[in-house]
């Protein structure tokens, strides 16, 4: 049994049992990662997988612990090289980070281009996606970015506040909420069509919960997860965006009008979600870092290693690069 069968083993769990999309997964031919497969059945005594055919259709009774030890193991290997790797002071890698569009498009440039700068052996991939895909991908990534209204992510890994941002709306000049001269009430914004992220048509969204206290029912026009797709169909008129502050007010935005969100809405904090007992490489913690400097890098580095209970200070208020 090698570490590349349990590797192949676990791709293919994750490509929905297509052995040609586990194959490009891992950078393999198919023949050889079904032969790896096939060896590793012979080895253990009894099939993994179940088969139609030549076909994969679910995992095996048999297969379905054997999957999860090969997670787990799989994830300690990656650890003890990361130590290695720290131990050796070798900066040089692939950073995988999961994230939501807007942080993405908004927030992370800088800290990115400032990480590669210091580390220009490191080649960052994103995974930009909506808040449950990006929580999904933490068995890849070195951790991930999540927005929430109130408390921290319900995960299973640790959650780290960045910073604090608010919503605001965008409309076309001359709209009606323009012209109230004050952020409008929920009850004000209820009347108009909204376009928003495509969470806010969740009934736990702390946007359907701060209509329904007022006593309200907002008017979602559409959704999408993108802020830019957002502001085009604000464009056509078709209702008013409701977004995150840090996506707005660009000057691509001058032919539009930034005004207040109500304040019944609740202020909402970014978060980093590293799963719990991922050993992070020296580079990765840097971004971390750079992404919340009100962290004291060791107290950061001690929590992640499980040797101090988190008690982070209070995220900043956002503010643009």
């Amino acid at each position: 049994m090698t570490l590349t069968q349990l590797r192949y083993l676990v791709a293919i769990a994750d490509s929905g049992f297509n052995i040609t999309q586990a194959a490009e997964r891992v950078h393999a031919t198919q023949p050889g990662l079904s032969k790896q497969l096939k060896q590793l059945e012979e080895e253990l005594g009894f099939q993994l997988f179940l088969r139609k055919g030549r076909s994969l259709e679910g995992v095996a009774p048999a297969g379905v612990k054997v999957i999860e030890s090969a997670r787990r193991i799989l994830a300690e290997a990656a650890n003890i090289r990361s130590y290695a790797a720290n131990e050796r002071g070798e900066h040089r890698g692939r950073l995988l980070l999961a994230t939501t569009h807007t942080q993405a498009r908004y927030v992370l440039p800088k800290a990115i281009a400032d990480l590669s700068r210091r580390y220009p052996q490191v080649s960052v991939d994103l995974f930009a996606a909506g808040d449950a895909e990006v929580l999904d991908k933490l068995d890849e990534a070195d951790f991930g970015l999540i927005s929430t209204a109130g408390g921290a992510p319900a995960t299973g890994g640790i959650a780290v506040p960045l910073f604090r941002w608010r919503r605001v709306l965008l409309v076309q000049k001359g709209h009606p909420l323009a012209e109230l001269g004050a952020p409008p009430t929920l009850a004000e914004l209820a009347r108009y069509p909204l376009i928003s992220y495509e969470s806010s048509t969740l009934p736990d969204s702390s946007l359907q919960r701060a209509f329904a206290a007022a006593g309200v029912v907002p008017q979602i026009a559409m959704t999408a997860r993108d802020a830019n797709l957002i502001k085009a169909y604000v464009r056509t008129g078709m209702g008013a965006g409701l977004l995150a502050e840090m996506a707005v007010g660009g000057r691509e935005d001058d032919d539009l009008r930034v005004i207040e969100a109500p304040q019944a809405l609740p202020e909402c904090i970014t978060w980093a979600v590293v799963p719990r007992g991922r050993v992070l490489r020296e580079y990765a913690l840097a971004l971390l870092h750079g992404l919340a400097p009100q962290i004291d890098p060791r107290d950061l580095r001690r929590v992640l290693e499980g040797n101090l209970t988190p008690d982070w200070p209070e995220p900043p208020r956002w503010q643009p690069a």
